[in-house]
């Protein structure tokens, strides 16, 4: 168990510092193909970073022997839609709220485009409402509606491309290109090679992080897909939630807010199109109570953008949802 924890902790730290060349990569490449600032979180970071958790789900599902394993698969699909709705968001308001005085945000605002954000958030409401639906019901056509979550996220990628903008006056200030730093204008070559090559430690860290994590998890007698479900997102969306600290802490929450937007779609629809593909896709109690959280928590985050009232205090409280349900598979295991 011991080298458990220092695995853990390693494994987290390396992903930290990775995170910090990936944000800084990605930045670069977002500039170098004319993308602007909320387009590059919600598509070009949100792919990257979202895709330790999607292989999990991919392995589980489509090589996994037993119907056990594939749940995992199913339990991943669900899980990460709830972290990232409930702790990422909530450790970017809690970044926000700490970071105020240096960032000069006395009044705790958040400074994005909070109509397009409450735009995301019913976008992903609606299909997270479905796909949680086709967990209660069972038909034989159910596998071919995957198909349909993968058009769903084309179609999401092609509206934030077409409707993007340009970044704001914070978001134009980046810091140099680490792999070159001297450099006023990096070549495109370096800044792809530092992106890819942050993106593949950060894909290892983050297996050994799971790894442990599962440990951990099997240590405490949780059922594989609960552990899938309630502790290995918490692993697998790592890279999210340390890129929206890093970006918080340079004054771009619209790029943390947009990384985490840009997941959110990307859980919503790839990992549950592989899901549907490979297993019956029926939810038992704790699945239904997962998606149950999950959408209270984006309604609550859709009513905050929907008005403009989002600052960090008013986002901290969707992180008492996931101690909720934590709380109630705690209570589900020993009953």
């Amino acid at each position: 168990m011991l080298v458990t924890m220092l695995l853990f902790l390693l494994s987290a730290g390396i992903i930290y510092v990775s995170c910090e060349y990936f944000v800084n990569g990605i930045e670069w490449l977002g500039q170098k193909l004319n993308i602007g600032a909320t387009a590059t979180g919600t598509v070009l970071a949100a792919f990257g970073t979202a895709l330790p958790e999607s292989a999990v789900t991919f392995v589980a599902v489509m090589m996994g022997r037993t119907p056990q394993v594939r749940d995992i698969g199913v339990g991943a699909a669900l899980g990460g839609p709830l972290v990232l709705a409930t702790i990422a968001y909530a450790v970017v308001g809690g970044a926000l709220w700490y970071n105020r005085r240096r960032l000069g945000r006395e009044d705790h605002r958040v400074r994005v485009d909070h109509l397009r954000l409450a735009r995301d958030q019913s976008w992903f409401l609606s299909i997270f409402a479905v796909k949680c639906g086709l967990g209660l019901i069972a038909f034989a056509f159910k596998p071919w509606l995957g198909v349909l979550f993968i058009a769903a996220y084309a179609l999401y990628v092609r509206r934030e491309l077409k409707n993007d903008d340009d970044a704001s006056a914070d978001d134009e200030v980046l810091e140099p290109l680490k792999f070159q730093p001297r450099a006023a204008a990096p070549m495109l070559g370096m800044v792809i090679a530092q992106t890819c090559l942050a993106l593949l430690v950060i894909a290892y860290a983050s297996h050994v992080f799971v790894s442990q994590i599962q440990t951990i998890g099997l240590a405490l007698h949780l059922p594989p897909h609960l552990i899938a479900l309630v502790l290995s997102p918490v692993a697998t969306e790592l890279p999210e939630t340390m890129n929206a600290l890093i970006w918080v802490r340079q004054g771009k929450e619209r790029l943390a807010l947009a990384n985490i937007s840009g997941a959110m779609m990307i859980q919503a629809t790839i990992p549950s199109a592989l899901a549907l593909f490979a297993t019956p896709w029926m939810f038992d109690t704790p699945l239904i109570v997962a998606g149950a959280v999950t959408v209270a928590a984006i309604v609550y985050l859709w009513w905050l953008f929907r008005r403009g009232q989002v600052d960090g205090r008013r986002l901290l409280p969707v992180a008492w949802l996931y101690l909720l349900f934590a709380g109630f598979v705690a209570w589900w295991c020993i009953r």
